[in-house]
């Protein structure tokens, strides 16, 4: 599936299932088809996109100085980071919680 997601605050972001699937899923929403962000809960939207990329970050920080203290080094990641996936999101949302848009996607 390819989640195109829409407000009337910002252009169009578009998501591979997968990855649409996983921030679906930090927003505490199952993934859908079709679905609604509403203003009121962007902030913790946001907030929870934030908290799951900054785990992220943290995990990998800890695997490099696992491997650094095994003398190994850890090969770099493969595809793109829930820190660079989730950036556009994030930046949606701002722009949509300003102006007090909702973002939809399926419809």
């Amino acid at each position: 599936m390819i989640y195109k997601f829409k407000s009337k605050a910002a252009g169009d972001l578009i998501m591979m299932g997968p990855s649409g699937d996983q921030v679906l899923r930090i927003l505490g929403k199952e993934p859908a088809a079709q679905g609604i962000i509403e203003p009121a809960a962007m902030p913790a939207a946001m907030a929870a996109i934030e908290r799951a990329v900054a785990e992220d970050d943290e995990a990998r920080a800890r695997a490099e100085s696992e491997a650094k203290a095994e003398g190994r080094t850890l090969p770099p990641r493969e595809g793109v980071s829930l820190r660079q996936r989730a950036w556009p999101m994030i930046e949606m949302m701002k722009r949509a919680h300003a102006d007090g848009k909702e973002i939809v996607w399926g419809v």
